[in-house]
């Protein structure tokens, strides 16, 4: 699964784009304080960027700046600076594209697609996982083993995605629902029970036994 960071001090903005994304496919970040950007950034390892250059500390080109020193992940400007002169620093020092707002929502979206097969033209790893038999599948979200496959829902296949890139890894209930939170999707305890039975029963259903196991008191393992 592609991931995409957000970063932009308009809160609803970062919502509604974050919102756009996810139903297209992809994880978000959306980073709430902006003091340290690129240390966000080595941290996280996005594989796309939608930066600002209006932000509370440091603006959106000297970000651009620090990022290209450690990393070639594609960026892409969206601002309200429209000028030739904002457009030329953005390309000049490192961005892929400059969109303007307001902007085409599925302008927007079609750009960030192309720009991702472009970064990314054979990086299968992204789009499918393969863990002890299982195949997630993001762009279909869908399971599959030994020809039978089941479909997941988004909160399924989030909190599946999750675990397997914490694989080998306990993973707690609160890392669980924080981890959906901050991708827009609220789950609370009793519906967290509720997905991981659904998952579980699914992937019984393609022959696999046992594969999501609870450490009582600690959380979930795969």
């Amino acid at each position: 699964m592609f991931t995409v960071m957000i970063i932009d001090d308009n809160e609803q903005l970062q919502n509604e784009i974050g919102n756009l994304l996810m139903i297209s496919g992809y994880s978000v970040l959306k980073p709430r304080t902006f003091d340290n950007i690129p240390q966000i950034v080595k941290e996280n390892s996005p594989e796309l960027i939608l930066l600002d250059i209006n932000l509370p500390n440091d603006d959106g080109f000297k970000i651009c700046t620090e990022i290209r020193s450690f990393s070639k992940v594609p960026i892409i400007f969206i601002t309200s600076r429209n000028t030739n002169i904002d457009e030329l620093m953005a390309i000049t020092l490192g961005g892929d594209d400059f969109i303007t707002k307001p902007y085409n929502t599925q302008i927007l979206l079609a750009r960030i697609n192309a720009l991702i097969k472009r970064a990314y033209p054979n990086d299968s790893n992204l789009e499918v996982i393969e863990y002890n038999g299982l195949k997630l599948n993001i762009l279909t979200s869908t399971i599959e083993h030994s020809g039978y496959s089941e479909e997941l829902t988004k909160n399924e296949l989030k909190i599946l995605y999750y675990l397997l890139i914490n694989k080998e890894k306990i993973v707690s209930r609160v890392e669980i629902m924080e981890y959906l939170w901050d991708n827009s999707m609220f789950v609370n305890d009793n519906t967290l029970t509720v997905n991981i039975t659904r998952i579980r029963s699914k992937i019984e259903k393609i022959g696999l036994d046992c594969f999501i196991k609870t450490k009582r008191g600690q959380g979930y393992i795969v």
